[in-house]
């Protein structure tokens, strides 16, 4: 398995439009943070993990183009703006779309002209294929859906093969962090340092939670400016534990 992050900033990116601040003014190419995605590739399968608003611009620079399957984590704009720029995917066949119900039932409201009964000409063609709690298959791949809470908004994490990938989490409920003991790779958000936030793990919460799940080895994601310098950071965390830059591919036994 490879994970290629393709962005690893929260909503607003990194830079921040208007900051002036030394992150953002970093010339190191580790903190330039795109909206979060990822791609997944495992037997055979390209997985994308969310499409936000940068997601052509990310895909153009990523290592291969090929996809099969979007997994959504959850409706909010920075994770799904992207979802038109699929179009190249769904020209010889409808493109999947795994996401909750209330997800699907939101993209109907905020994409009418691609969900519509009089669709407009050239929109993607997805394919909303809705998930519950459990496990289900793309191709040969199994995806455990990870429930967690984005303040009050419940969304779902993943858990494919050795790799759980978190975003937007605030809360991580207790059966969760049992299940995901041990897990050899866990990719989780950790937006910024010492100041709590009512939606996001800071760093320090997501240590305390690395600590609890132990994996084999821990990625930070949707980071904002207020996560430091790449450089800096990545010095004053645990051994196994790092932030996931822009491009950076990590292969997993």
């Amino acid at each position: 398995m490879e994970i290629e992050f393709l962005g690893t900033g929260t909503s607003c990116g990194v830079p921040s439009i208007g900051c002036h601040c030394a992150v953002c003014q970093s010339s190191d190419p580790r903190d330039k943070r795109l909206r979060t995605s990822a791609i997944v590739r495992y037997k055979g399968k390209s997985l994308l993990i969310d499409c936000g608003p940068d997601f052509r611009q990310q895909v153009l620079r990523a290592s291969s183009q090929a996809l099969d399957a979007l997994l959504l984590t959850h409706i909010h704009y920075d994770h799904v703006a992207g979802i038109d720029d699929l179009r190249p995917y769904s020209y010889k066949h409808s493109f999947p779309v795994y996401a909750r119900q209330d997800v699907i039932d939101r993209l109907h409201l905020t994409m009418p002209y691609a969900f519509g009964t009089h669709l407009y000409p050239g929109v993607p063609k997805l394919d909303l294929v809705p998930i519950a709690d459990g496990p289900f298959m793309i191709g040969n791949v199994a995806v455990e859906p990870i429930p967690v809470m984005h303040d009050k908004l419940r969304i779902t994490g993943f858990r494919i093969g050795p790799l759980a990938y978190i975003t937007d989490c605030k809360t991580l409920p207790p059966a969760q962090v049992e299940r995901l003991h041990g897990t050899p790779l866990l990719v989780i958000n950790a937006l910024r340092w010492h100041k709590p936030h009512h939606s996001h793990l800071s760093i320090e919460e997501s240590l305390e939670l690395v600590r609890r799940i132990e994996p084999g080895r821990a990625l930070f994601i949707h980071m904002s400016h207020e996560a430091g310098f790449h450089s800096v950071t990545c010095q004053k965390l645990p051994r196994n534990v790092d932030l996931a830059y822009d491009t950076q591919i990590v292969r997993v036994p």
